[in-house]
């Protein structure tokens, strides 16, 4: 009897590579992705090209396919050029998100695995964590488009009996981690001065790229898993200062923080035209996975600091090629 084939979207990016590099040990692995990706995504991964488009035709690239993991999305951008970012979301990440799942219905796929985004509930919880079960609250043209695209998904598992699972994930770090992530720990390793000393109290989670995709290993195929939405982290609390210490710690270069009071450090972001930055680094965002522990009988396999300790050393070496080169 063959394997089941696997079909991963946006696999060319951070989570769509990393869902590849460690499925395709386990599964057939079929990649679909707007260009030839330029890096390796595992043995014998199948390289289609898929687009998010309303138009396209994803016949091929479902044949035979039993399971989706559609990590594909328009996301965040750091200059958003267009007059209307939530229609260029919606175009992408619902219209084109439904159209791949009608087809799939389609063509007999049984479970299709959406990673959708913890924005869905909200940007900040205040001594509460978020739950699977909270009224919806996107915050951003992005959550907003992820929040109807779930719905969207849900409606449509009711009318086809095609199985829809939904993972709503916090920040994701990991080895070639992109945006903020990134950048702090830029900041931590050239040992310049962070004003972050003084955010203590608020709480935050975040899931290791590694305990993501094991999650998702274990939605393939759960039976408890379809029709579903689940909360994922590495189930740990981390306020931004001893997330910065934490990170130096792994770098080996112990983070410098500087005790600023947050009203300043509101204000400062607020002249900037960056509240958001702000409500990013002061602000909680709590997630209950209580219901992923139960559920599916799930714990993240690897915690915090060891998440931290991988990420750093690919941050590291690859910091080292670059002074090698030049």
């Amino acid at each position: 009897m063959s394997m089941p084939l696997l079909l991963v979207t946006g696999a060319s990016g951070f989570i769509g590579g990393a869902v590849c590099q460690t499925l395709s040990k386990r599964v057939r692995v079929r990649a679909a992705v707007r260009c030839v990706p330029s890096k390796q995504l595992g043995k014998d991964v199948e390289i289609v090209h898929g687009e998010l488009l309303v138009a396209f035709d994803w016949t091929e690239c479902l044949r035979d396919v039993a399971v989706i993991v559609h990590c594909a999305a328009r996301v965040h951008v750091q200059e958003e050029r267009s007059e209307d970012p939530l229609a260029e979301f919606r175009s992408v990440n619902v219209a084109g998100t439904l159209e791949l799942a009608k087809q799939a219905a389609e063509c007999g796929v049984k479970r299709f695995i959406f990673l959708s985004s913890i924005g869905v509930n909200g940007a900040e919880t205040h001594g509460k964590p978020y739950s699977f079960d909270d009224q919806s609250a996107p915050h951003s043209p992005y959550a907003i488009s992820k929040c109807e695209a779930e719905l969207g998904l849900q409606y449509l598992a009711t009318e086809s009996g095609m199985e829809v699972v939904i993972i709503r994930m916090p920040l994701v770090y990991g080895p070639g981690a992109p945006g903020n992530f990134a950048s702090l720990m830029k900041w931590l390793s050239s040992g310049i001065p962070l004003p972050l000393g003084g955010v203590k109290r608020n709480r935050r989670n975040f899931v290791f790229v590694d305990n993501l995709v094991d999650l998702i290993r274990i939605c393939l195929d759960h039976p408890a898993a379809a029709n579903q939405t689940f909360l994922v982290s590495d189930d740990e609390d981390l306020s931004t200062a001893e997330l910065l210490r934490r990170m130096g710690a792994a770098l080996g270069q112990p983070a410098r923080l500087i005790p600023v009071p947050i009203s300043l450090l509101k204000l400062g972001a607020t002249l900037l035209g960056k509240p958001g930055l702000a409500q990013r680094l002061c602000g909680s965002l709590e997630v209950d996975i209580s219901k992923t522990r139960k559920l599916l009988d799930w714990v993240p396999p690897v915690n915090v600091d060891e998440g931290l300790r991988i990420t750093a050393e690919h941050f590291l070496a690859i910091e080292r090629r670059k002074r090698n080169v030049s």
